[in-house]
């Protein structure tokens, strides 16, 4: 198991990703672009790099285009970077063939938690590329969390993060919307919780309203059943529901194209077929 490791950019992320390797015990070497936001981390014990440097690189910056930035004439021959900064699936693989280039190996990732989860209970992060070269460095990498290898591929680690993130952004603030419904009637945000926590509960179980697995089951297998929940019907309800926004007087930007892509999947001749047909419209821009 490697025992040092460096951390380069140390935002909210990669400091808490610094303090957390300090806490299980490993030699932290630490650098940032911005070498005061290094000090707090020296106090507990962190070595300060002039250079960024090290076997292990983990990164946490912005984007990409800051990790070329902040290697630029650095020498990576031999050297194996942890990339968890954000950035596309493609510019993730452009990526790994800078690195290559430079005789060093990247691998990517995406972690699922913020800043206070890191390496607590429940927190995980997807990884991509050689999986020979993530297995040497497992053990350390496991001190922010549970390790998830998605593939060969390093833009997968980004999908899976994108993914996830879209999920978390759009349930939001869809949450948000509703709220601002009946926040329009006099309810309070507080009063609607424990409705919403029992859907979205209900929405990823196994009953009846389990539609994250129904759908799963629907989108791999090409069918859409809609006897009893047409697409149709939903693009009907749909629209009703953008007209209440409206009559709220609320920002509807996210419900119209809602609307949108229900009637688009409609006019496209899946109205007879279930919910699940709308992925088939998402899959045509």
């Amino acid at each position: 198991m490697t025992t040092q490791v460096t951390v380069i950019g140390l935002g909210p992320m990669g400091a808490q990703m610094a303090r957390t390797f300090l806490e299980a015990g490993f030699e932290v070497t630490v650098w940032n672009r911005t070498a005061a936001k290094a000090d707090p981390l020296v106090a507990l014990g962190a070595k300060r790099a002039e250079r960024p440097t090290g076997d292990l690189m983990v990164i946490s910056q912005l984007e990409y285009q800051a990790m070329y930035d902040s290697l630029d004439g650095v020498d990576l021959n031999g050297k194996v970077l942890v990339n968890l900064s954000s950035d596309t699936p493609a510019k993730l693989r452009e990526a790994a063939a800078w690195v290559a280039e430079r005789g060093g190996v990247l691998i990517t990732a995406g972690i699922m938690v913020p800043p206070p989860g890191i390496g607590r209970p429940g927190s995980f992060a997807f990884y991509s590329g050689p999986r020979e070269v993530l297995d040497r460095h497992t053990a350390t990498l496991a001190a922010l969390g549970e390790v998830v290898h998605v593939g060969a591929d390093e833009g997968l680690a980004m999908m899976y993060y994108q993914s996830q993130l879209y999920v978390f952004w759009s349930t939001l603030t869809a949450y948000m919307y509703s709220a601002a419904l009946l926040g329009s009637a006099g309810v309070k945000a507080a009063e609607i919780v424990p409705f919403f926590q029992g859907l979205v509960g209900s929405l990823a179980g196994d009953g009846p309203m389990g539609y994250l697995k129904i759908l799963s089951e629907e989108i791999d297998a090409g069918v859409y059943p809609g006897a009893e929940n047409s697409l149709h019907m939903q693009a009907v309800g749909m629209e009703h529901a953008l007209q209440a926004f409206r009559e709220a007087g609320l920002e509807t930007s996210m419900p119209a194209a809602l609307k949108e892509l229900f009637a688009r999947t409609d006019r496209e001749g899946h109205g007879a077929d279930g919910l699940g047909a709308v992925i088939e419209s998402i899959k045509k821009p």
